[in-house]
């Protein structure tokens, strides 16, 4: 379980780490900021798309392979971003970093061919716990790293971190795909089982919508801060961490009883969690309490809703079809990414003026309300075909 929490940890502190760098990056390249933020950008729709391609080759060829792969990759890209003297080979050399997404797409693999579904969920309760632990600490490590050494030294870091855990993989981490798909073609002739699943989509949509939520909120929340509540930087950076300390808690919870329930029962329990907050927020702003408290008050609900809710929709996902585990968290992981860049998009676009706050927690609900009426279809299908099985 170590192993899979450092891979999961490593893909997402791969994300942000060095983004307190980036205006030193954009003067040290001699490019303007908003293309220096392309290194961003860029590399989550890398990693999107990867997702839809490492799924796959999971099922034919194994997890590990893959898996070292990615990090031997992920390595070799590092050192590429660490001396890297022009900005677009360093771009080059940045988006092929994103092979690290291998470790966490496939750690939910590894999880659901070892465990029966409400084990996986319990499990992945506890791997989910360095979704809220490493976005945190990753900028604190990346600004010391900049002031200290200067920005390379991000990269230099990722490199060591890289083969630190490529060895780890080396000696820890076995082959848990026991189904090998025989042929490509046979995989995909089977795929369309996978993608023609209700329950598929709704365990999908359930973590999509789970996750607009925080999408949202990150987008939005700095004009909040700017316009209404009139928060400095390093105030705001604070109050941001409370949605993630919410969501450590839920994944918590969630590893010590999600073994207990339903997957579907986990799944809605978070999301009426999630919809109160934003609701009792909406509620107290529109009595004329609208300050910091109400504000990220409410928004660690959502942070406690997703904790409980993404694993187990995402072992959900995993387990409708076992054979095609790798594929489906491929496609339910890039399905994640891409929603939540157009919830991102649009809370950028629509959170403004005097109303943003409202605005703000009304979009957050929206999506979260999705997401609970995702995993009403899921638990509607059980009740008429049964649960999912092991």
């Amino acid at each position: 379980m170590l192993t899979l929490v450092l891979l999961t940890g490593l893909a997402l502190v791969s994300v942000n780490m060095f983004i307190p760098s980036l205006a030193h990056m954009a003067a040290d390249f001699e490019v303007d900021y908003s293309l220096m933020s392309l290194s961003v950008a860029g590399y989550l729709a890398m990693t999107g798309v990867l997702q839809i391609i490492l799924g796959p080759l999971s099922d034919r060829f194994g997890r590990r392979p893959v898996l070292l792969v990615g990090l031997v990759v992920f390595v070799l890209a590092s050192v590429g971003c660490w001396l890297a003297q022009d900005f677009w080979l360093f771009l080059v050399f940045r988006l092929l970093q994103g092979a690290i997404i291998a470790g966490s797409a496939l750690s939910r693999a590894v999880v659901r061919d070892m465990l029966e579904p409400r084990a996986a969920a319990s499990m992945m309760g506890y791997i989910s716990s360095a979704m809220a632990i490493a976005p945190m600490l990753g900028p604190m490590l990346g600004g010391v790293l900049d002031e200290w050494f200067g920005w390379r030294a991000n990269f230099a870091a990722f490199t060591l971190f890289g083969v630190g855990l490529l060895l780890v993989c080396w000696a820890d981490l076995g082959e848990t795909n026991q189904n090998k798909s025989e042929t490509f073609g046979k995989q995909f002739r089977s795929y369309p089982e996978l993608v023609g699943s209700r329950r598929f989509w709704g365990y999908s949509a359930c973590s999509a919508f789970s996750v607009g939520s925080f999408y949202a909120f990150l987008a939005g929340v700095p004009m909040v801060a700017m316009s209404v509540l009139d928060l400095s930087p390093a105030t705001l950076g604070l109050c941001v961490g409370l949605i993630t300390s919410g969501f450590f808690i839920g994944t918590f919870i969630s590893g010590r009883i999600a073994a207990l329930f339903e997957l579907t029962t986990m799944m809605l329990a978070g999301r009426v969690v999630a919809c109160a907050g934003p609701m009792i927020g909406l509620g107290l702003f529109a009595l004329g309490y609208l300050n910091v408290v109400t504000l990220f008050g409410s928004v660690i609900f959502v942070g406690l809703g997703n904790g409980l809710t993404l694993p187990s929709a995402g072992v959900g996902a995993l387990s409708v079809r076992p054979h095609l585990a790798g594929s489906a968290s491929g496609l339910s992981g890039a399905l994640t990414v891409g929603g939540g860049a157009v919830v991102t998009s649009v809370s950028g676009a629509v959170v403004a003026g005097a109303w943003a706050a409202h605005i703000l927690l009304g979009l957050m609900l929206a999506s979260a309300f999705m997401g609970l009426v995702a995993a009403l279809a899921v638990y509607l299908l059980d009740r008429v075909e049964g649960p999912l099985s092991a």
